[in-house]
């Protein structure tokens, strides 16, 4: 049997074992790249070696007597399943391997040997399984081509070392002619049952368009590499042309590679990059604003300290008492900003955790109106509509800060004589609660990033903030399997909601 130049490429290209083609003296004619690796020689340095230059010293004189009398009598022959055999590397070194002998007759008088050759030292267990399944199909492809027969030998020894995935021949009307790997057994498909049947039946419906039109490129001459995805798995396939005698492409061989493992560790990749890049971007939003929030303050306390020295000399009791007051506001944005801070290190960290007790949605919302009494603007007035008791299962630390800032903004984004209206309501399961406000509103442009970490929108750019609170806001909100949400027009006001649990 001649082998064709296709069929060597399709061999070199899919398998990973070492390939040597042994003349009838025992001299290597020709070898595969993986071969050479396998044994540690140069590209091309194994060419004109005598066989025996790969086994241990101490075997190569049996070795020699073996191979002349195998040669007088060639026959298909699979050594290292029973048999523990060895190779001997460029350096000396001895490694188990397993090796399958092909017998060849080039042109009906020059006998060659094909041999397999396989690293066995983690995988000799797994082959031997793999074996089992391809000794069962042995029979089937004979009796199916006769040209598939002459090749069967070079087919089962591709497949014979693929784990993890699957080869497939088939023909142009997509039947199978030989299918073989381990990818087969893990999905508990029996080999001998898809000799015959249409190879596109097992692609999912979702896919099958797109595996056909690649397929048949591969009938056109093409060589094809792609990605399908079945169910939950990955699989990279490599599809190339099989020409016949004449020259003409009758089959394509397909090898289906489980790449399932290697796409999660892109997806992971991928996902640490992209927090990665968050992670910078935030850094860089943190200096941004810190040098400008952190700064104003501190210049309005610097300035006002150093009027109080100026007008306590004069006895100016009523100017000491206002930039006290300014020194008094700076201080509270100052810890404002800190405590935002201080609450995403904690929710990014994980150290937040809900800690329940029955508690008075009421009596917090008293409790924070009086403690806003003093940072309310001029005339601006809380209109609270609450019935006397609400009792509900949350934690109250959680909910204080959560209505505490929704307050907080609505005051310092509200003009003077604004009015800002709290109402609760509830049923047996929910309690609703929502905050509205007569002040700047929200631009459109902008309510769909209102909950991003460090962003403002273009309408506040000069009254002092973090663009923390409502990230944090939604953070806790979550915590206590609430919900969030708002209405907002620009110079007419906003309106948020919020939905918690009772329970």
């Amino acid at each position: 049997m001649e082998l064709t130049n296709d069929l060597y490429e399709v061999l070199f290209e899919s398998i990973q074992e070492g390939l040597i083609l042994v003349n009838g003296k025992g001299v290597i004619v020709q070898n595969n790249r993986t071969a050479e690796e396998l044994f540690g020689y140069d590209e091309g340095e194994m060419i004109g070696l005598r066989i025996e230059k790969l086994v241990p010293k101490k075997y190569r004189e049996g070795h020699t007597d073996h191979r002349e009398r195998y040669t007088k009598n060639p026959e298909k022959r699979s050594m290292g399943s029973m048999l523990k055999l060895s190779g001997e590397r460029k350096d000396g070194s001895v490694f188990p391997v397993e090796v399958s002998l092909n017998p060849l007759l080039k042109e009906g008088r020059e006998k060659y040997v094909v041999a397999l050759v396989s690293d066995v030292s983690i995988r000799r267990k797994a082959e031997e399984e793999l074996e089992k399944l391809t000794e069962s199909l042995e029979q089937k492809v004979k009796e199916r081509t006769i040209e598939l027969r002459e090749s069967e030998q070079l087919y089962k020894s591709i497949s014979r070392n693929f784990p993890g995935g699957v080869i497939s021949i088939f023909d142009r009307s997509f039947k199978y002619l030989f299918a073989e790997g381990q990818g087969l057994f893990d999905l508990g498909i029996e080999t001998e049952d898809l000799i015959g049947l249409d190879y596109l039946d097992r692609i999912v419906p979702e896919a099958r368009d797109h595996v056909k039109s690649e397929l048949e490129h591969v009938f056109n001459g093409e060589l094809r590499n792609f990605e399908v995805e079945v169910g939950s798995r990955t699989y990279l396939l490599n599809a190339v042309p099989l020409a016949n005698e004449n020259g003409e492409i009758d089959r394509i061989l397909v090898v289906e590679k489980n790449v399932t493992d290697r796409k999660k560790m892109e997806r992971t990749l991928e996902s640490n990059l992209e927090k990665e890049r968050e992670l910078n971007e935030m850094k860089s939003r943190f200096v941004s604003m810190a040098s400008h929030e952190f700064r104003t303050p501190l210049t309005t306390i610097n300035s006002s300290a150093g009027l109080i020295l100026r007008y306590n000399e004069k006895n100016d009791s009523e100017k000491i008492e206002k930039h006290i007051l300014r020194i008094k506001n700076s201080v509270r944005n100052l810890t404002s900003i800190l405590n935002d801070f201080l609450s995403l290190e904690k929710l990014e960290s994980g150290k937040i955790e809900t800690v329940l007790s029955q508690c008075d949605l009421v009596i917090i919302i008293k409790e924070i109106i009086e403690e806003l009494e003093d940072i309310k603007k001029q005339g601006q007035e809380f209109i609270c509509n609450c019935p006397s008791q609400i009792i509900l299962q949350s934690d109250p630390q959680l909910l204080k800060n959560i209505i505490l800032n929704l307050l907080s903004n609505a005051i310092k984004y509200s003009n003077v004589n604004g009015k800002i209206e709290l109402s609760v309501i509830e049923n047996d399961a929910l309690v609703e609660l929502s905050v509205k406000d007569d002040g700047i509103g929200i631009p459109e442009k902008d309510q769909k990033r209102m909950f991003d970490r460090f962003f403002r929108a273009g309408n506040v750019t000069n009254i002092e903030g973090t663009g923390l609170g409502l990230n944090i806001v939604n953070r806790y909100i979550k915590l206590l399997d609430g919900e969030i949400s708002f209405t907002s027009e620009e110079g007419v006001g906003t309106t948020f909601f919020i939905k918690l649990p009772k329970k």
